[in-house]
């Protein structure tokens, strides 16, 4: 769509006096393979192609959106957006729209659209072999493939007028292994915002044996205690920990709403001085990166907790503006059919000095949490719970047996306020998050923590 086009919507949009206006259009194509049991049991794909147009008129915002194929379509939604602002009020003129091209964090060497589906099936099978050779307890193994090649283009009443193009890669293995009655599973996923060239074989081999180890491990693996333990949390669990227990939190319209247990507490201490929390849209590669957010603002690194002090929040246009913040280019949404609202993108606690090893020697009687599951928090209160899919018992600064069924229990700000050693490494988690009906990639780190005193749930004693 060009420029000009894009600008006479935008005329369009603001003609009955709208204080604000902005298109969205995207064009998204996916694929997705399943293979259960041996067999492709789905193969979708798809285009989906819209766009939607926002007017803002003083605190009401009205949104028109729809598939399109053509300028007169876009038209059309800028006239019903344009409809819904009430005559007589002040008329706003657009800005002369001024084209311009973000910097990519990377490049995509392969586009896996370029990729034939038969490569693709063929590492299905692969995975599905490797996984059901590992251990005759495993009874099941399913993988799956998806690419989601997203072209965007953001314009507004301001003068903004960028594009996009976000490519992202997801391959999953997830497998069962069952011992007498005990089945368990054991999960594994490759995803990012590269193209085909992130998935060679041995990258499919290691994701296959991870899944099938971490099912037999668990399955054979004795019932987890409950109790308060000092715990170390790997930092192969990922960052599910920071997303869910402090990364929802700092979502601008949420401490706007005085519905988060950070509203209010910038400049104050939320946390241990050993760390600090970044959100980093721009973090090569990783699931939640893109070059801008879903109302044009480039994407950046953003320090949200320093040193254990409350900086800002995540935030978009509108609550920015509110809260006095700068823009952190945290605006997204699933798709043209929504708005956006402020989301996390890759959000990590950045690694500290101490030696991971020693971190582990260093604990007597504990849990080593080596990769978390889903979890949930009330971001009122900050209390949280998160599934644990591996784990072991530590005894006398050494891993020793596995431990399942384990949950860790607690407070966001006061367990980031407990944590006392900080590790240098630094690992991933990927998955979809959700809110107010949206999905949203992202990735999440963290280093090697220890935690003095965490509740986790188990079996009782």
């Amino acid at each position: 769509m060009s420029a000009r086009d894009a600008e006479r919507a935008l005329r369009t949009a603001l003609s009955r006096g709208g204080d604000f206006a902005e298109l969205f259009w995207e064009r998204h194509e996916t694929l997705q393979l399943v293979l259960d049991d041996g067999r492709i049991e789905d193969a979708i794909t798809g285009v989906d192609q819209g766009a939607g147009i926002r007017v803002t008129n003083g605190e009401r915002t009205t949104y028109a959106n729809g598939n399109v194929t053509d300028v007169d379509d876009i038209m059309s939604l800028a006239g019903r957006a344009a409809g819904s602002v009430s005559d007589g009020g002040e008329l706003h003129e657009a800005a002369r729209l001024a084209p311009d091209e973000l910097e990519r964090t990377h490049p995509v060497a392969i586009d896996p659209r370029s990729v034939p589906v038969e490569r693709k099936v063929a590492l299905l099978k692969k995975a599905n072999e490797v996984a059901r050779a590992f251990d005759p307890r495993v009874i099941q193994a399913t993988v799956s493939y998806a690419e989601s090649c997203q072209d965007v283009l953001v314009s507004n009443s301001d003068g903004t007028h960028r594009t996009d193009l976000r490519v992202r890669v997801n391959f999953a293995v997830n497998v069962v292994a069952k011992r007498g009655e005990v089945l368990e599973s054991g999960f594994e996923a490759v995803r990012g915002t590269r193209g085909f060239e992130m998935l060679g074989e041995d990258v499919i081999v290691e994701a296959a044996t991870t899944a099938a180890h971490r099912a037999v491990q668990n399955v054979g693996a004795e019932p987890a205690p409950a109790g308060t333990y000092t715990v170390v949390l790997s930092s192969e669990a990922g960052g599910t920990l920071i997303h869910e227990s402090v990364g929802h939190g700092l979502e601008a319209d949420l401490n706007l709403k005085g519905l988060s247990v950070y509203s209010g507490r910038i400049g104050e201490k939320v946390a241990s001085e050993l760390i600090t929390v970044v959100d980093d849209g721009r973090d090569p590669g990783q699931r939640g990166t893109a070059a801008m957010d879903d109302e044009g603002t480039p994407t950046q690194r953003t320090v949200l907790i320093e040193k254990g002090v409350l900086r800002t929040y995540l935030s978009d246009r509108r609550h920015s503006e509110k809260l006095g913040i700068k823009r952190s280019g945290n605006a997204r949404r699933e798709s043209f059919r929504y708005l956006p609202i402020c989301r996390m993108t890759n959000t990590m606690i950045e690694r500290g000095e101490s030696d991971p090893d020693q971190i582990l020697s260093s604990v007597k009687d504990g849990v080593f949490v080596k990769k978390m599951g889903g979890g949930q928090v009330d971001v009122v209160s900050g209390n949280f719970a998160f599934e644990i899919t591996e784990c072991f018992r530590i005894r006398d600064g050494k891993l020793a047996e596995p431990l399942r069924g384990a949950t860790l229990v607690g407070q966001g700000p006061k367990l980031m306020s407990e944590i006392d050693m900080v590790g240098w490494d630094l690992g991933y988690s990927t998955g979809t998050c959700g809110k107010d009906g949206q999905g949203a990639p992202v990735a999440d780190a963290q280093p090697t923590l220890r935690i003095p005193k965490v509740v986790v749930g188990g079996k009782l004693k």
